[in-house]
């Protein structure tokens, strides 16, 4: 049974910090790259890099990142395309640009110093309350909380919560970080830990939780409904047609808009194809080229079609060759004609690399199709 309205968080648990933190110490997880980094620069970089994924999915990637781009001056001085071309594959790209104008704000505005203070910190392009509170916390020990979907789950549980509301939710963080002043980074990412590793949304493994005998929801039979679920409808699809027009050895290729999806990468030419009866692709194909950019082509047969999942749709992707017959691209978009050995040097989405490896990509073309 749901829990009253009236039913408060226990009143003792900050009690449950200290077999957190055992917990932790005991867990010496090592398949985090910044595990034990006190860096304010590399926890930044950490910690937006593991908004919308996974600790595990991002930790080759924060290592490739601090290789290429080892402090905020490196980073606010390098080309968006070389940033993009690392982040490749992480999805979610908006972060990265975020994270090249937040060093760039740094460098202009405390002197290349990631700021201590959590007010200051949101200041920076891409840094939200959790961010925040992470590097407030973890790199400059300030008693912060940092509230990720892990740690919701872990503290709606622990005191019963039924809306899990943001005040809630900081209030209940700061209880725990308040018992062990000294540690608040490490009450952070053991409450994220936890949420991860035992107190999962589906199945917990409460026999293995450090805080079960201090869990109200666990001992209130609400576990399964803590915190709340959100119903989310499912997305829509979007259907579209992508061109990879040749122009002899050469391949043409668009960057997309900075402000919007994707922003800042590489791809060709498309169009949508609206619902609910979908344009045929060729004709749609063919005139978006001679309207759109200028350029008389030969549409031909498609080569693939590609699915991929975005946050809010899903899309069908068709793609078709195109042979340039004449015109200049007349688009105000940025665009190249790219050769042989040149894609690798390009950011592209990472559902069209293999499209790009096996079917696009000059090595791949027999000299009939390259004509």
């Amino acid at each position: 049974m749901a829990s009253s309205p009236k039913r408060r968080a226990d009143p003792d648990a900050s009690a449950a910090a200290p077999p957190l933190l055992a917990w932790f110490d005991a867990r010496q997880r090592d398949d985090v790259a910044w595990r034990g980094e006190r860096d304010p620069y590399a926890i930044l970089v950490a910690e937006v890099m593991a908004q919308q994924t996974r600790v595990e999915t991002a930790a080759p990637y924060h290592r490739r990142f601090m290789d290429r781009f080892p402090d905020v001056w490196t980073l606010a001085e390098a080309e968006e395309d070389d940033v993009l071309g690392l982040w490749e594959g992480l999805g979610y790209y908006a972060r990265a640009r975020n994270l090249r104008r937040a060093a760039r704000r740094v460098v202009s505005e405390y002197g290349g110093r990631i700021p201590r203070a959590v007010s200051e910190l949101r200041t920076l392009p891409g840094v939200g309350p959790y961010t925040a509170g992470a590097v407030a916390s973890v790199a400059f020990g300030l008693p912060e909380p940092a509230v990720d979907g892990n740690a919701r789950r872990v503290l709606s549980r622990l005191g019963d919560l039924e809306t899990a509301s943001p005040s809630e939710l900081d209030r209940a963080a700061r209880a725990l970080i308040a018992a062990v002043p000294e540690r608040p980074g490490d009450v952070n990412q053991a409450l994220m830990d936890l949420g991860s590793a035992v107190c999962t949304p589906r199945g917990p493994r409460c026999g293995a939780c450090p805080l079960s005998s201090r869990c109200l929801a666990l001992r209130r039979g609400t576990i399964g409904e803590r915190p709340p679920r959100k119903r989310r409808a499912r997305s829509p699809e979007r259907a579209e047609a992508a061109a990879i027009v040749r122009r002899g050895g050469r391949v043409l290729v668009l960057r997309r808009p900075s402000d919007g999806l994707l922003g800042g990468l590489w791809d060709f030419p498309s169009v949508a194809l609206p619902a609910p009866t979908p344009t045929p692709p060729v004709p749609a194909l063919t005139r978006v080229l001679r309207e759109g950019f200028g350029l008389d082509c030969r549409v031909g047969e498609e080569i693939r079609v590609l699915r991929h999942t975005f946050s809010h749709f899903r899309l069908r992707l068709t793609v078709h060759r195109a042979r340039w017959r004449s015109g200049e691209v007349t688009s105000a978009r940025q665009h190249r004609w790219v050769g042989r050995g040149e894609f690798g040097d390009l950011a592209f989405p990472a559902y069209l690399r293999r499209l790009i490896n096996e079917d696009v990509s000059p090595r791949a073309v027999s000299p009939r199709n390259a004509r």
